[in-house]
């Protein structure tokens, strides 16, 4: 009975787990919060690692909200692909509140209310099967997200966050723009509705669909931060609390989950007139948004704006893969974006807790004083700029070997090569230079100085060990991860399943 409601159990969780955290016994007692939070985090883990063995072993799991059959209703999928980003948005919320617990939750009221909130709306995005209701899941885990951007005030947060807001409400503007037009040419929102709709469109419904399949392509792109809409990205990130900022390393891979999920089922290889509307222009902007996101490590004046950077350049190297349109670089794209997602959130970790012993400079890169713990802060930051920049035999080098693998003509080959090997290159540079001014560059003591909680430091080393974990187990893992890009390409059988199947 509990297996039929498994695919909105993601959803339902911690959208109920964040209610009850903001009513007394729970909402008056910090300690109590922490506890259930942590507790709720562990069961959100096991959640979904049942939900992924349940989508991998037995098929799309497939939950129509009130019985309503396709085309109409509410629609949630768990396949392959949205179990397992589902289980890495738990495993990352995991880590940050571990994190969290430190002292990052009492500087402002209902954290981990918001944190769940903000679950909510992510997993609720990636198990969604239409395009209405992953617009309302954007703006759920972005209402919790604007909260959690300014959660204990401060003029840059402040500033940040406004910034944030202002152009994430621009964004949901357009986002209803391309609903109202792609519903008013096919008739439907239901996203394997629509992969059969557009074949055989009027001459004059087909400009406007491919107006709006664009138009759903900028507000993707602004969620993933896409050159030229990655401006927002690195002041926001560096700005967000360390779990807060964290947890946003998924927020990307909404945006990019997305274009990935839609671009592919609606206007992918076999849409007929507007088959591969976006890949046009995913492969220079993806280029350049690698190139940016390369200069911007370079100039990095913090450890946290240099996490942010190498966002962008996992968000450029995701997006090229999605403009190969192919299932070796897609399976090659889902293995980096376990990788990029973790090592991120394990890097904005570091960078506060590097920061909160060297002093006043705090993660900035310039002279400060010696660290309390230098030993064991040293190892997790070296540990993870070998996992950041690819050095084997970590899980950033099989991923860029896979989609360098991937990159089969030598067409492709020669702009992808380049493209990144040069942002490793620089990030080896920029982690280097980081690590010697934080670790070497140091002049004398800071008494007020403490140590990092054990709990604290847990959250950083669950993600940061991680890697060798995808390391280890990488045959089963890049198996299940070719089996999720078969899935994602095989349009007929997604569609038969939701509108054959799901109709019985």
């Amino acid at each position: 009975m509990l297996t039929q409601h498994l695919p909105i159990l993601p959803i339902i969780f911690p959208m109920l787990m964040g209610a009850l955290l903001l009513l007394p016994p729970l909402g008056t007692n910090l300690q109590r919060q922490r506890i259930t939070a942590l507790i709720s985090g562990v069961l959100l883990v096991a959640l979904a690692i049942w939900l992924l063995q349940v989508s991998h072993l037995e098929g799309t799991q497939l939950y129509f909200l009130g019985d309503w059959k396709p085309p109409f209703g509410i629609l949630f999928v768990a396949d392959r692909v949205s179990a397992l980003l589902v289980l890495l948005t738990a495993v990352l919320a995991l880590g940050a509140m571990l994190y969290a617990t430190g002292g990052e939750d009492r500087v402002g009221m209902h954290f981990y209310p918001l944190f769940m909130f903000q679950i909510t709306g992510i997993n609720g995005a990636f198990l969604t099967g239409d395009l209405f209701n992953l617009f309302v899941f954007f703006e759920v885990l972005l209402i919790a997200s604007y909260s959690l951007l300014i959660h204990g005030g401060g003029k840059h947060r402040t500033q940040a966050g406004m910034h944030y807001v202002i152009l994430n409400l621009v964004g949901s503007a357009l986002f209803l723009f391309a609903l109202g037009i792609i519903y008013g040419t096919l008739g439907t929102l239901n996203m394997a509705d629509m992969a059969v709709r557009v074949h055989g469109l009027e001459e004059d419904q087909l400009a406007l669909t491919k107006a709006g399949g664009l138009l759903l392509l900028l507000v993707f792109s602004l969620k993933a931060a896409l050159l030229p809409l990655h401006f927002w990205l690195p002041r926001t990130y560096s700005a967000a609390s360390a779990p807060v900022a964290a947890l946003f390393a998924i927020m990307t891979k909404v945006g990019i989950y997305s274009i990935y999920r839609v671009h592919t089922l609606a206007f992918g290889p076999e849409a007929g007139d507007v088959a591969s509307l976006a890949q046009p222009w995913l492969w220079p902007f993806a280029l350049l948004t690698l190139a940016i996101g390369t200069i911007g490590v370079l100039a990095s004046h913090s450890l946290r704006v240099l996490a942010a950077n190498l966002v962008i350049i996992s968000v450029g190297t995701l997006l090229v893969a999605a403009a190969l349109e192919s299932t070796e670089a897609m399976t090659a794209a889902l293995y980096y974006l376990v990788h990029s997602t973790l090592i991120s959130g394990a890097l904005f970790l570091l960078a506060d807790a590097i920061g909160k012993q060297r002093g006043k400079p705090g993660d900035r890169l310039v002279r400060g004083r010696q660290l309390k713990q230098p030993v064991l802060l040293g190892s997790a930051f070296f540990l993870a700029a070998l996992i950041a920049v690819g050095m084997p035999p970590f899980s950033g080098f099989v991923g860029k070997l896979m989609l360098l693998q991937a990159a089969d003509t030598p067409a492709t080959a020669s702009w992808i090569w380049p493209a990144i090997l040069i942002s490793g290159l620089a990030s080896i540079v920029a982690l280097s230079r980081a690590g010697t001014t934080l670790f070497w560059r140091v002049s004398g003591d800071d008494p007020a100085a403490v140590t990092a909680p054990v709990l604290q430091m847990s959250g950083v080393w669950l993600l940061l060990l991680c890697s060798p974990l995808l390391v280890a187990f990488g045959g089963p893992v890049t198996e299940f991860m070719a089996l999720a890009a078969e899935q994602l390409f095989d349009v007929q059988q997604f569609v038969d399943l939701i509108l054959v199947s799901g109709a019985e």
